[in-house]
């Protein structure tokens, strides 16, 4: 369901994205585990973007987020992102060395159609960062807010799928 702003997914971020950058800090060891997978890429295809924490700052970003509450808030060194979907990125292929998401994967509308559009559009690695619903029953706030968890859980995709998604839609296969 696309939402006022633009926002995909369930969450309407014209409404909860306002100040997201004040709050959404990266975690130093997910931003240098991206890093690492990106490899030598240099220009790089971030999409679901929101307010850029994790977007490299030795590369040639280019943003793509949806939500026009999140676009205003990303990295002032960039420019604006890309108001598009992961569904339907308006690239020509092969255009980026790379291409990651965040955090974005459980708000699109049709995950392998997304992830193919990456692969279509990105030469080298798709890095993807998601929760895996089979895992977050481990995390150490389960014990005190259950019901977010399994909300969470029931909003993001396996980690099979997703790998399974990006194999399938890899170029030369």
């Amino acid at each position: 369901m696309t939402q006022r702003d633009g926002s995909a997914g369930d969450a309407d971020y014209g409404v909860i994205g306002h100040g997201c950058r004040n709050y959404r800090q990266p975690e130093p060891a997910f931003a240098a585990a991206i890093t690492a997978a990106l490899g030598d890429a240099a220009r790089v295809l971030n999409v679901g973007a929101g307010a850029g924490s994790y977007e490299p700052t030795d590369r040639q970003v280019t943003a793509v987020e949806p939500s026009a509450a999140m676009r205003s808030q990303g990295p002032g060194h960039l420019g604006e992102a890309i108001d598009a979907t992961a569904e339907s990125l308006p690239f020509d292929d092969d255009t980026f060395d790379a291409a990651m998401t965040t955090f974005s994967v459980h708000q699109w509308r049709d995950l392998e159609a997304g992830l193919a559009e990456l692969r279509r559009v990105a030469c080298g690695p798709v890095v993807i960062m998601t929760c895996d619903p089979d895992l977050l029953e481990r995390f150490w706030l389960t014990d005190y807010a259950p019901e977010a968890i399994s909300t969470e859980a029931r909003r993001s995709h396996a980690s099979t799928r997703i790998f399974d998604a990006t194999s399938t839609t890899a170029p030369g296969t």
